[in-house]
Protein backbone atom coordinates (compact mmCIF):
# COMPACT_ATOMS: atom_id res chain seq x y z
CA UNK A 1 0.00 0.00 0.00
CA UNK A 2 1.16 3.53 -0.75
CA UNK A 3 2.26 5.29 2.46
CA UNK A 4 -0.27 8.06 1.76
CA UNK A 5 -3.23 6.08 0.44
CA UNK A 6 -6.42 6.55 2.43
CA UNK A 7 -4.88 8.32 5.42
CA UNK A 8 -7.12 11.37 5.03
CA UNK A 9 -10.66 11.97 3.84
CA UNK A 10 -13.15 14.65 2.87
CA UNK A 11 -16.06 14.37 5.29
CA UNK A 12 -18.14 17.45 4.60
CA UNK A 13 -18.92 19.65 1.60
CA UNK A 14 -21.01 22.72 0.96
CA UNK A 15 -21.75 25.10 -1.90
CA UNK A 16 -24.22 27.76 -2.93
CA UNK A 17 -26.03 27.83 -6.28
CA UNK A 18 -23.99 29.35 -9.10
CA UNK A 19 -25.62 32.57 -10.25
CA UNK A 20 -25.51 36.36 -10.30
CA UNK A 21 -25.98 38.06 -6.95
CA UNK A 22 -25.48 41.84 -7.30
CA UNK A 23 -26.84 42.45 -3.79
CA UNK A 24 -24.65 39.92 -1.96
CA UNK A 25 -21.06 40.29 -0.88
CA UNK A 26 -18.57 37.54 -1.63
CA UNK A 27 -17.98 36.99 2.08
CA UNK A 28 -21.58 35.78 2.39
CA UNK A 29 -20.86 33.04 -0.17
CA UNK A 30 -17.79 31.96 1.76
CA UNK A 31 -19.54 31.92 5.11
CA UNK A 32 -22.58 30.02 3.85
CA UNK A 33 -20.50 27.41 2.03
CA UNK A 34 -18.24 26.95 5.06
CA UNK A 35 -21.17 26.57 7.45
CA UNK A 36 -22.76 23.98 5.15
CA UNK A 37 -19.51 22.02 4.91
CA UNK A 38 -18.97 21.99 8.68
CA UNK A 39 -22.56 20.88 9.27
CA UNK A 40 -22.26 18.22 6.56
CA UNK A 41 -19.11 16.92 8.25
CA UNK A 42 -20.97 16.47 11.51
CA UNK A 43 -18.38 18.31 13.59
CA UNK A 44 -18.45 21.41 15.77
CA UNK A 45 -16.88 24.56 14.39
CA UNK A 46 -14.62 24.57 17.44
CA UNK A 47 -12.95 21.46 16.00
CA UNK A 48 -11.63 23.35 12.94
CA UNK A 49 -7.97 24.07 13.65
CA UNK A 50 -6.64 25.09 10.23
CA UNK A 51 -8.29 27.23 7.52
CA UNK A 52 -7.26 27.35 3.86
CA UNK A 53 -9.03 30.00 1.79
CA UNK A 54 -8.18 30.41 -1.87
CA UNK A 55 -7.97 33.70 -3.71
CA UNK A 56 -10.92 35.42 -5.37
CA UNK A 57 -10.16 36.71 -8.84
CA UNK A 58 -12.66 39.56 -8.81
CA UNK A 59 -10.90 41.56 -6.07
CA UNK A 60 -7.34 41.64 -4.78
CA UNK A 61 -8.54 43.53 -1.70
CA UNK A 62 -11.04 40.80 -0.84
CA UNK A 63 -8.37 38.15 -1.39
CA UNK A 64 -6.18 40.04 1.08
CA UNK A 65 -9.00 39.91 3.61
CA UNK A 66 -9.25 36.14 3.22
CA UNK A 67 -5.48 35.84 3.64
CA UNK A 68 -5.56 37.91 6.81
CA UNK A 69 -8.09 35.71 8.60
CA UNK A 70 -11.46 37.34 7.90
CA UNK A 71 -13.13 33.92 7.64
CA UNK A 72 -11.78 32.82 11.01
CA UNK A 73 -13.20 35.89 12.69
CA UNK A 74 -16.59 35.94 10.98
CA UNK A 75 -17.19 32.22 11.44
CA UNK A 76 -16.30 32.54 15.11
CA UNK A 77 -13.58 29.89 14.97
CA UNK A 78 -11.68 29.88 18.29
CA UNK A 79 -9.13 27.07 17.91
CA UNK A 80 -7.46 27.83 14.57
CA UNK A 81 -3.66 27.67 14.56
CA UNK A 82 -3.14 28.88 10.99
CA UNK A 83 -4.97 30.59 8.12
CA UNK A 84 -3.03 30.16 4.87
CA UNK A 85 -4.09 31.05 1.34
CA UNK A 86 -3.44 28.40 -1.32
CA UNK A 87 -3.94 29.55 -4.88
CA UNK A 88 -3.02 28.06 -8.23
CA UNK A 89 -5.97 29.15 -10.34
CA UNK A 90 -8.19 26.29 -11.43
CA UNK A 91 -5.98 23.70 -9.74
CA UNK A 92 -6.34 25.32 -6.31
CA UNK A 93 -8.73 22.61 -5.11
CA UNK A 94 -6.33 19.73 -5.75
CA UNK A 95 -3.30 21.57 -4.41
CA UNK A 96 -5.13 22.65 -1.25
CA UNK A 97 -6.31 19.07 -0.68
CA UNK A 98 -2.74 17.81 -1.13
CA UNK A 99 -1.42 20.31 1.43
CA UNK A 100 -4.29 19.62 3.84
CA UNK A 101 -3.64 15.89 3.66
CA UNK A 102 0.07 16.41 4.36
CA UNK A 103 -0.69 18.60 7.38
CA UNK A 104 -3.02 15.99 8.82
CA UNK A 105 -0.68 13.08 8.10
CA UNK A 106 2.17 14.85 9.91
CA UNK A 107 0.00 15.77 12.89
CA UNK A 108 0.14 19.51 12.23
CA UNK A 109 -3.65 19.76 11.97
CA UNK A 110 -6.72 17.67 12.71
CA UNK A 111 -9.67 19.21 10.87
CA UNK A 112 -9.03 21.55 7.95
CA UNK A 113 -11.57 23.83 6.29
CA UNK A 114 -11.00 24.87 2.66
CA UNK A 115 -13.15 27.68 1.26
CA UNK A 116 -13.55 29.28 -2.17
CA UNK A 117 -15.78 32.15 -3.28
CA UNK A 118 -15.81 34.64 -6.15
CA UNK A 119 -17.99 37.26 -7.83
CA UNK A 120 -16.94 37.05 -11.46
CA UNK A 121 -20.58 37.44 -12.52
CA UNK A 122 -21.37 40.74 -10.81
CA UNK A 123 -18.15 41.84 -9.10
CA UNK A 124 -16.46 42.88 -12.35
CA UNK A 125 -17.75 44.32 -15.61
CA UNK A 126 -17.99 42.17 -18.74
CA UNK A 127 -14.87 43.89 -20.10
CA UNK A 128 -13.19 43.54 -16.72
CA UNK A 129 -13.73 39.80 -16.80
CA UNK A 130 -12.28 39.59 -20.31
CA UNK A 131 -9.26 41.67 -19.28
CA UNK A 132 -8.71 39.58 -16.17
CA UNK A 133 -8.36 36.34 -18.08
CA UNK A 134 -6.67 37.88 -21.12
CA UNK A 135 -3.64 38.78 -19.03
CA UNK A 136 -3.33 35.50 -17.10
CA UNK A 137 -0.57 33.10 -18.06
CA UNK A 138 1.45 35.53 -20.19
CA UNK A 139 4.55 37.61 -19.48
CA UNK A 140 4.06 41.10 -18.10
CA UNK A 141 7.05 42.48 -20.01
CA UNK A 142 6.17 41.28 -23.49
CA UNK A 143 2.56 40.17 -23.84
CA UNK A 144 0.28 41.82 -21.29
CA UNK A 145 -0.08 45.06 -23.33
CA UNK A 146 -1.72 42.95 -26.05
CA UNK A 147 -3.28 40.11 -24.06
CA UNK A 148 -4.82 36.88 -25.25
CA UNK A 149 -8.41 35.72 -25.46
CA UNK A 150 -9.07 32.36 -23.86
CA UNK A 151 -11.44 31.42 -26.67
CA UNK A 152 -8.50 31.75 -29.04
CA UNK A 153 -6.33 29.66 -26.73
CA UNK A 154 -8.97 26.90 -26.67
CA UNK A 155 -9.46 27.18 -30.43
CA UNK A 156 -5.78 26.43 -31.04
CA UNK A 157 -5.97 23.17 -29.08
CA UNK A 158 -9.32 22.30 -30.65
CA UNK A 159 -8.10 22.77 -34.22
CA UNK A 160 -4.97 20.71 -33.67
CA UNK A 161 -6.80 17.94 -31.82
CA UNK A 162 -9.40 17.67 -34.59
CA UNK A 163 -6.62 17.40 -37.15
CA UNK A 164 -4.79 14.67 -35.25
CA UNK A 165 -7.79 12.55 -34.18
CA UNK A 166 -10.53 13.20 -36.73
CA UNK A 167 -12.91 14.34 -34.00
CA UNK A 168 -15.92 16.17 -35.47
CA UNK A 169 -17.70 19.37 -34.48
CA UNK A 170 -20.69 17.23 -33.57
CA UNK A 171 -18.61 15.18 -31.14
CA UNK A 172 -17.13 18.32 -29.56
CA UNK A 173 -20.63 19.74 -29.15
CA UNK A 174 -21.71 16.48 -27.50
CA UNK A 175 -19.56 17.40 -24.48
CA UNK A 176 -21.81 20.42 -23.89
CA UNK A 177 -24.95 18.29 -24.28
CA UNK A 178 -23.64 15.64 -21.89
CA UNK A 179 -22.73 18.19 -19.22
CA UNK A 180 -26.09 19.92 -19.59
CA UNK A 181 -27.93 16.65 -18.97
CA UNK A 182 -26.19 16.44 -15.62
CA UNK A 183 -26.78 20.13 -14.86
CA UNK A 184 -30.51 19.55 -15.33
CA UNK A 185 -30.29 17.35 -12.23
CA UNK A 186 -28.22 19.83 -10.21
CA UNK A 187 -30.10 22.53 -8.25
CA UNK A 188 -26.82 24.45 -7.90
CA UNK A 189 -26.24 24.73 -11.67
CA UNK A 190 -27.08 27.95 -13.51
CA UNK A 191 -27.98 26.45 -16.90
CA UNK A 192 -30.67 23.81 -16.44
CA UNK A 193 -32.66 24.03 -19.66
CA UNK A 194 -32.22 21.13 -22.11
CA UNK A 195 -29.55 21.69 -24.77
CA UNK A 196 -29.40 20.01 -28.18
CA UNK A 197 -26.53 19.36 -30.55
CA UNK A 198 -28.25 21.54 -33.13
CA UNK A 199 -28.36 24.50 -30.73
CA UNK A 200 -24.68 24.18 -29.91
CA UNK A 201 -23.60 23.87 -33.54
CA UNK A 202 -25.82 26.76 -34.64
CA UNK A 203 -24.47 29.16 -32.02
CA UNK A 204 -22.24 32.10 -32.90
CA UNK A 205 -18.65 31.42 -33.95
CA UNK A 206 -16.22 32.85 -31.40
CA UNK A 207 -12.83 31.74 -32.64
CA UNK A 208 -12.91 29.10 -35.34
CA UNK A 209 -13.76 26.29 -34.74
CA UNK A 210 -15.04 27.27 -31.26
CA UNK A 211 -18.65 28.42 -30.87
CA UNK A 212 -20.46 30.44 -28.19
CA UNK A 213 -22.28 27.48 -26.64
CA UNK A 214 -18.97 25.60 -26.47
CA UNK A 215 -17.70 28.28 -24.10
CA UNK A 216 -18.18 28.92 -20.39
CA UNK A 217 -19.71 31.98 -18.74
CA UNK A 218 -18.63 33.79 -15.57
CA UNK A 219 -20.78 33.74 -12.43
CA UNK A 220 -20.79 34.26 -8.66
CA UNK A 221 -20.55 31.33 -6.29
CA UNK A 222 -18.77 29.55 -3.48
CA UNK A 223 -17.93 26.11 -2.13
CA UNK A 224 -16.09 24.52 0.78
CA UNK A 225 -14.94 21.17 2.10
CA UNK A 226 -13.61 19.72 5.37
CA UNK A 227 -10.64 17.32 5.48
CA UNK A 228 -9.72 15.11 8.43
CA UNK A 229 -7.88 11.89 9.24
CA UNK A 230 -9.22 8.53 8.07
CA UNK A 231 -9.70 7.43 11.69
CA UNK A 232 -11.79 10.48 12.55
CA UNK A 233 -13.67 10.19 9.24
CA UNK A 234 -14.86 6.68 10.05
CA UNK A 235 -16.41 8.01 13.27
CA UNK A 236 -18.25 10.72 11.37
CA UNK A 237 -19.73 8.93 8.36
CA UNK A 238 -20.28 5.46 6.97
CA UNK A 239 -18.82 6.51 3.62
CA UNK A 240 -15.91 8.97 3.89
CA UNK A 241 -14.33 10.26 0.69
CA UNK A 242 -10.85 8.85 1.29
CA UNK A 243 -7.99 10.54 -0.56
CA UNK A 244 -6.55 7.53 -2.38
CA UNK A 245 -4.24 8.94 -5.03
CA UNK A 246 -2.91 12.18 -6.43
CA UNK A 247 -0.72 13.09 -9.35
CA UNK A 248 0.45 16.37 -10.79
CA UNK A 249 2.64 17.76 -13.55
CA UNK A 250 3.49 21.40 -14.27
CA UNK A 251 4.10 21.73 -18.01
CA UNK A 252 4.52 25.44 -18.84
CA UNK A 253 3.87 29.07 -17.95
CA UNK A 254 2.99 30.59 -21.32
CA UNK A 255 0.66 28.59 -23.54
CA UNK A 256 2.99 28.85 -26.54
CA UNK A 257 5.64 26.95 -24.56
CA UNK A 258 3.45 23.84 -24.10
CA UNK A 259 5.09 21.05 -26.19
CA UNK A 260 1.81 19.32 -27.09
CA UNK A 261 -1.50 21.19 -27.13
CA UNK A 262 -3.44 17.95 -27.57
CA UNK A 263 -2.03 16.03 -24.61
CA UNK A 264 -0.54 18.35 -21.93
CA UNK A 265 0.60 16.44 -18.82
CA UNK A 266 -2.49 14.32 -18.20
CA UNK A 267 -1.02 10.90 -18.93
CA UNK A 268 1.82 11.28 -16.43
CA UNK A 269 -0.40 12.86 -13.77
CA UNK A 270 -2.97 10.09 -14.20
CA UNK A 271 -0.35 7.36 -13.96
CA UNK A 272 0.92 8.85 -10.70
CA UNK A 273 -2.58 9.03 -9.20
CA UNK A 274 -3.57 5.50 -10.21
CA UNK A 275 -0.29 4.05 -8.95
CA UNK A 276 -0.77 5.69 -5.56
CA UNK A 277 -4.44 4.65 -5.36
CA UNK A 278 -3.70 1.07 -6.33
CA UNK A 279 -6.48 0.92 -8.91
CA UNK A 280 -6.78 1.31 -12.70
CA UNK A 281 -8.94 3.49 -14.98
CA UNK A 282 -11.30 0.51 -15.34
CA UNK A 283 -12.17 0.86 -11.63
CA UNK A 284 -13.38 4.46 -11.91
CA UNK A 285 -17.14 4.86 -11.45
CA UNK A 286 -17.39 8.64 -11.94
CA UNK A 287 -15.08 11.06 -13.78
CA UNK A 288 -15.24 14.74 -12.82
CA UNK A 289 -13.27 16.29 -15.69
CA UNK A 290 -12.28 19.97 -15.86
CA UNK A 291 -14.29 21.44 -18.73
CA UNK A 292 -13.63 25.13 -19.32
CA UNK A 293 -14.04 24.25 -23.01
CA UNK A 294 -15.08 20.90 -24.57
CA UNK A 295 -11.61 20.19 -25.93
CA UNK A 296 -10.03 20.00 -22.49
CA UNK A 297 -12.60 17.52 -21.24
CA UNK A 298 -11.93 15.26 -24.24
CA UNK A 299 -8.13 15.44 -23.93
CA UNK A 300 -8.04 14.70 -20.20
CA UNK A 301 -10.64 11.93 -20.54
CA UNK A 302 -8.42 10.11 -23.03
CA UNK A 303 -5.00 10.83 -21.57
CA UNK A 304 -5.85 9.54 -18.09
CA UNK A 305 -6.90 6.26 -19.68
CA UNK A 306 -10.70 6.26 -19.70
CA UNK A 307 -10.65 5.45 -23.42
CA UNK A 308 -8.21 5.31 -26.33
CA UNK A 309 -7.08 8.46 -28.10
CA UNK A 310 -9.68 9.89 -30.44
CA UNK A 311 -12.59 7.96 -28.88
CA UNK A 312 -13.78 10.41 -26.22
CA UNK A 313 -15.91 12.49 -28.59
CA UNK A 314 -17.87 9.49 -29.82
CA UNK A 315 -18.39 8.30 -26.24
CA UNK A 316 -19.93 11.66 -25.32
CA UNK A 317 -22.04 11.63 -28.49
CA UNK A 318 -23.56 8.19 -27.97
CA UNK A 319 -24.40 8.82 -24.32
CA UNK A 320 -21.72 6.86 -22.44
CA UNK A 321 -21.02 9.95 -20.28
CA UNK A 322 -24.68 10.88 -19.71
CA UNK A 323 -26.85 10.00 -16.70
CA UNK A 324 -27.25 6.23 -16.89
CA UNK A 325 -24.18 5.85 -19.15
CA UNK A 326 -21.26 3.52 -18.49
CA UNK A 327 -18.85 6.36 -17.57
CA UNK A 328 -20.75 9.22 -15.86
CA UNK A 329 -18.70 12.35 -16.47
CA UNK A 330 -18.70 15.87 -15.01
CA UNK A 331 -21.85 15.09 -13.08
CA UNK A 332 -22.39 18.56 -11.59
CA UNK A 333 -22.66 20.10 -15.09
CA UNK A 334 -19.16 21.56 -15.04
CA UNK A 335 -18.19 25.06 -16.08
CA UNK A 336 -20.04 24.64 -19.36
CA UNK A 337 -23.40 24.35 -17.58
CA UNK A 338 -22.96 24.92 -13.86
CA UNK A 339 -20.92 28.03 -14.60
CA UNK A 340 -17.36 29.34 -14.28
CA UNK A 341 -16.58 30.83 -10.87
CA UNK A 342 -12.81 31.22 -11.12
CA UNK A 343 -10.85 28.70 -9.08
CA UNK A 344 -14.25 27.35 -8.11
CA UNK A 345 -14.52 25.45 -11.38
CA UNK A 346 -12.33 22.70 -9.99
CA UNK A 347 -13.54 23.15 -6.41
CA UNK A 348 -17.05 22.29 -7.58
CA UNK A 349 -15.75 19.18 -9.32
CA UNK A 350 -13.89 18.02 -6.21
CA UNK A 351 -16.97 18.67 -4.08
CA UNK A 352 -19.02 16.65 -6.57
CA UNK A 353 -16.50 13.78 -6.56
CA UNK A 354 -16.70 13.67 -2.76
CA UNK A 355 -20.49 13.75 -2.85
CA UNK A 356 -20.60 10.84 -5.28
CA UNK A 357 -18.41 8.52 -3.21
CA UNK A 358 -20.16 9.57 0.02
CA UNK A 359 -23.53 8.82 -1.59
CA UNK A 360 -24.81 12.38 -1.17
CA UNK A 361 -25.27 13.52 -4.78
CA UNK A 362 -29.06 13.46 -4.76
CA UNK A 363 -30.70 13.00 -8.16
CA UNK A 364 -27.25 12.80 -9.74
CA UNK A 365 -26.07 9.95 -7.56
CA UNK A 366 -24.36 7.17 -9.52
CA UNK A 367 -25.34 3.72 -8.27
CA UNK A 368 -22.69 1.75 -6.39
CA UNK A 369 -20.10 4.51 -6.77
CA UNK A 370 -16.86 3.45 -5.07
CA UNK A 371 -14.17 5.46 -6.86
CA UNK A 372 -14.33 8.96 -8.35
CA UNK A 373 -11.63 10.80 -10.28
CA UNK A 374 -11.29 14.58 -10.48
CA UNK A 375 -9.04 16.63 -12.73
CA UNK A 376 -7.96 20.23 -12.23
CA UNK A 377 -5.80 22.71 -14.12
CA UNK A 378 -4.73 26.32 -13.61
CA UNK A 379 -3.72 29.30 -15.70
CA UNK A 380 -3.45 28.67 -19.43
CA UNK A 381 -3.60 24.94 -18.70
CA UNK A 382 -0.20 25.20 -17.01
CA UNK A 383 -0.51 21.99 -15.01
CA UNK A 384 -2.37 18.69 -14.94
CA UNK A 385 -3.70 17.56 -11.57
CA UNK A 386 -5.53 14.28 -10.90
CA UNK A 387 -7.17 13.23 -7.63
CA UNK A 388 -8.81 9.88 -6.88
CA UNK A 389 -11.34 9.59 -4.05
CA UNK A 390 -13.03 6.44 -2.80
CA UNK A 391 -15.30 5.20 -0.03
CA UNK A 392 -13.10 2.13 0.44
CA UNK A 393 -9.34 1.64 0.56
CA UNK A 394 -8.08 -0.89 -2.03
Amino acid sequence: MSPNRGKTAIVGVGEIPTGRYPDRGAISFALEAAQLAIADAGIKKSEIDFVIPTSALFSSQFSNELTTCRLVEELGLKNVSSNVTVFSGGSSSTNALRIASALIETGRARNILFVHCDKLGTGVSAQGGIDLFSTAGISMEWEVPFGQHYSTVAALATQRYKYETGTTDEQLSAVCVSNRKWAQKNPNAFFRKPLTLEEVMASKMLSSPLRAKQSNMLFDGGAAFVVTSAERARDLTAKPAYVLGEGGVVTHFAYHQEPDLTRFGWAKAGQMAFAEAGITPADIDVAEIYDSYPIYQLIAFEEIGLCRRGEAGEMHLRGDTWPGGKMPTTTDGGMLSKGHIGAGGSVSLLVEAARQVMGRAGERQVDDCRFALETAVGGTYMDAQVTILGNEIP
